[in-house]
C-alpha cells in the first residue's frame, strides 16, 4: 500500500471518529437539550471532520484514487467506526445483519479496487 494511500485511510478513520460523535453523539449525551443547542454542537465536531477529511480526499485523489474509490473507502471506513461506536457507546444490540452489511462493503472495494494495478 501507498504513503499515499495509508494517509489517506488514516485520515479518514479520523474524520469519520468525528462525523460519527457529530452524527450521533447528540443522542446520548445532549438529548436533553434543545435540538438547535445539539446541533451547533455537532457543527463545531463536524468542523474537525472536515478539516480531516477534505485533504484526505486531495491527497488520495492526487495519488491516483478514483471518486469512487475514495467514497467506497469512505464507506467501508464508516462502518468500521460506527458499527462499534453503535455497541460500545451507544448499546446498540450487536445484530448478524451488521455482518452481512460489512461482507457486502468488503465486495464492494474488491469490485472497485479489482485489478487496476494503481487506481485511476
Amino acid at each position: 500500500m501507498t504513503s499515499a494511500l495509508w494517509q489517506t485511510t488514516g485520515l479518514l478513520i479520523l474524520s469519520n471518529i468525528f462525523m460519527t460523535f457529530a452524527w450521533y453523539g447528540h443522542l446520548k449525551y445532549h438529548s436533553g437539550r434543545a435540538w438547535w443547542i445539539a446541533a451547533l454542537i455537532s457543527w463545531g465536531i463536524a468542523l474537525f471532520e472536515y478539516l480531516l477529511q477534505v485533504p484526505a480526499n486531495r491527497i488520495g485523489h492526487s495519488s491516483g484514487l478514483s471518486i469512487a474509490q475514495l467514497k467506497i473507502l469512505q464507506e467501508v471506513i464508516t462502518l468500521a467506526v460506527f458499527v462499534p461506536f453503535a455497541i460500545v457507546i451507544m448499546k446498540e444490540q450487536p445484530r448478524l445483519d451488521f455482518l452481512w452489511a460489512g461482507l457486502c462493503m468488503v465486495g464492494a472495494v474488491y469490485f472497485v479496487f479489482r485489478g487496476e494495478g494503481n487506481p485511476k
